[in-house]
């Protein structure tokens, strides 16, 4: 399994996310003889060896279904298993954008946490790319490991370590090159004003190197723009990302025929309500008395109209989109606000010579 690649079809030790709602998206290895449990049916392995990635899969009791997806940097962020906060898709987005992240580029990630932000950088630099990504708690450190090659990040080199103490000097793997020569970092840590000072050793001394800390308190911004300062980082900037969907759908034209029409059918259930009570309250009154009931005329029965169109609310069901009906394309912002995730700071190193 790559996130290098997209494959078509699904085979056993492939890992899919099972898109059960747009708020849960479950990730699993398939394994033979394994079962998917979901509030909308259960789901076996077994029968989604073969199927395409992308293809819907009803359950095994013929109600509910899922849809196979493969995974993405994006929809693995969505659905990875959570060990820390993580850095989504608005946020990463930008940063690789700022940094000038490519094809080739050389990462020093310091935070590898929940390994989010480490499969987009893995992704975005390639096979001739390298990523250093620095953990030092230890069980993250090793579920995140198990994770990079699972996922066959083949260009990423997970080290255990305390960089804010330690530094970010490290054996480096043979095909990894002689040294770290980091053109682009990203610290994701409590202080990464004490692991400033310690990234001269590790940085390319020939290209512009260029840095974001990822930190949530102001106060932590503010100490760390000292620490750049101090080392010789220029272009100090702040930026916050508040990222928000916007949602497009079709709105069914009304005209005034429509309120008309649903104005008169208001009224007719209106009446039909009333003398359905009535007819009950008689009924009622004759069994207190235990009178033998009489068979209904034709003409008493109360007839039952059901729902009736209605544009604006409640009624029959429409399809969006209905081509019996007319509609227009609307968007809209989302309506929940997303809190604060961090403060980016950036800072860029000019080289200290040009090859």
């Amino acid at each position: 399994m790559s996130f290098f690649k997209f494959k078509d079809y699904i085979e056993e030790g492939d890992l899919v996310l099972a898109f059960i709602s747009r708020g849960t998206i479950k990730p699993i290895t398939v394994t033979k003889g394994a079962l998917l449990n979901t509030r909308y049916g259960h789901y076996e392995h077994d029968k989604m060896i073969g199927l395409k990635y992308g293809e819907q899969m009803g359950g095994e009791k013929g109600y509910g279904f899922i849809h196979l997806l493969h995974p993405t940097p994006e929809m693995w962020t969505l659905s990875l298993p959570h060990r820390t906060q993580i850095v989504y898709t608005p946020d990463s987005s930008y940063i690789m954008q700022r940094l000038g992240v490519t094809s080739g580029s050389r990462i020093i990630e310091a935070g590898t946490g929940s390994a989010s932000f480490s499969h987009s950088f893995a992704r975005a630099i390639g096979l001739d790319g390298r990523l250093f990504t620095y953990e030092f708690h230890e069980p993250r450190y090793l579920e995140a490991k198990k994770e990079l090659e699972g996922h066959g990040l083949v260009n990423t080199h997970i080290t255990h370590r305390d960089v804010c103490n330690d530094g970010f000097e490290i054996e480096v793997p043979a095909n990894f090159g002689t040294e770290v020569n980091g053109d682009v970092v990203f610290l994701d840590l409590p202080s990464p004003w004490t692991a400033i000072p310690h990234l001269p050793k590790v940085i390319s001394k020939v290209r512009q190197v260029g840095i974001c800390c990822f930190s949530p308190c102001i106060e932590q911004v503010a100490k760390t723009v000292e620490a750049l300062q101090q080392n010789g980082w220029t272009n100090i900037e702040m930026v916050e990302v508040a990222g928000r969907r916007w949602e497009a759908r079709k709105d069914m034209v009304r005209d005034i025929k429509d309120v008309v029409k649903r104005l008169k059918d208001i009224q007719s259930r209106k009446n039909q309500g009333i003398e359905n009570r009535r007819h009950a309250k008689v009924i009622g009154e004759k069994r207190d008395h235990s009178e033998v009931l009489p068979e209904p005329s034709e003409s008493s029965k109360v007839q039952n109209t059901g729902k009736g169109f209605n544009p604006f609310g409640k009624g029959i069901r429409i399809r969006e989109g209905d081509e019996q009906f007319q509609w227009r394309n609307v968007t809209k912002i989302e309506t929940e606000v997303k809190s604060h995730t961090s403060y980016l700071t950036f800072a860029y190193m000019l080289p200290e010579r040009v090859e």
